[in-house]
């Protein structure tokens, strides 16, 4: 089981290390593919008063360290087609926010680099619609694809994620038969605490119900998935970003437990 955990974006080089530090556990297990997650930039924030992180040098710099120090891998987004190449110098995985899920050209400079690629599926986007920004990422990395499959996809480090859909304004839900359907196209990773947020619902910022974040973890292992996401936060309520949604790391010590059991439990 894949597990990416780790801050909504970098706070401080003091505030990485904590939550680092808390989530080794993970990191040692055999049977978790671990990944440290954070951001270095949240570009698409509510407001312009949205905090946003420490930048690219920076924040890659504070990624760099975590890697060096803890030995993890590292997942971080770009929202930029000119950051894929230097955040791939750090980062092992690089993740294409929702929003930006048909971006050609952001996919391919991403499958140009050696860094697995993880697609998050758009709010608005029809799940089965995702077969064509996984192919190319795939006819990136192999000219002779001609359809993007689970195998092909697994082969390329190409992932899909789920982080739910638009149900009016402010809120999200979670159509699991997504996770069905994508899966025929990638390996699939559930987000579980972007997937409990509200966006726009707390003035100016997105809100969310974290405590729905372990149900929805739950049901999507019982569903089939190959990786779990779920931010995570030493003190959600004091976060700078999506707060509302975090998870801490013993509220996802305990969730991961429940979703390891129910994966073992359906195979």
């Amino acid at each position: 089981m894949i597990l990416i955990a780790g801050p909504c974006v970098i706070e401080s080089m003091d505030n990485l290390r904590a939550i680092a530090h808390a989530l080794g556990e993970f990191a040692a297990r055999k049977d978790i593919d671990f990944y440290f997650k954070s951001s270095f930039d949240k570009a698409n924030r509510t407001s312009l008063e949205g905090y946003r992180g420490p930048g690219l040098q920076e924040g890659l710099a504070m990624l760099d360290n975590i890697k060096r120090e803890f030995g993890y891998k590292i997942l971080t987004d770009i929202h930029e087609s000119a950051q894929a190449a230097p955040a791939s110098e750090v980062a092992d995985v690089l993740q294409i926010p929702a929003f930006l899920c048909r971006q050609t050209d952001l996919i391919v400079a991403c499958a140009k680099t050696k860094a697995i690629v993880n697609i998050k599926k758009g709010q608005f986007m029809n799940p089965s619609d995702m077969r064509y920004s996984a192919l190319k990422a795939l006819k990136t990395r192999d000219e002779n694809a001609l359809e993007a499959d689970y195998a092909h996809c697994k082969q390329h480090k190409i992932w899909l994620t789920e982080r739910g859909n638009s149900f009016g304004y402010g809120n999200l839900v979670v159509d699991m038969r997504s996770l069905v359907i994508m899966r025929n196209y990638a390996p699939v990773i559930f987000d579980a605490t972007h997937s409990v947020q509200m966006p726009g619902a707390a003035g100016g910022k997105s809100g969310g119900e974290s405590r729905f974040a372990p149900y929805l973890a739950c049901a999507a292992s019982a569903v089939g998935i190959d990786g779990l996401f779920a931010e995570t936060h030493i003190s959600p309520k004091d976060a700078l970003s999506d707060g509302a949604n975090m998870l801490t790391p013993e509220q996802l010590r305990a969730t991961f437990k429940q979703v390891m059991a129910i994966s073992e439990l359906k195979d």
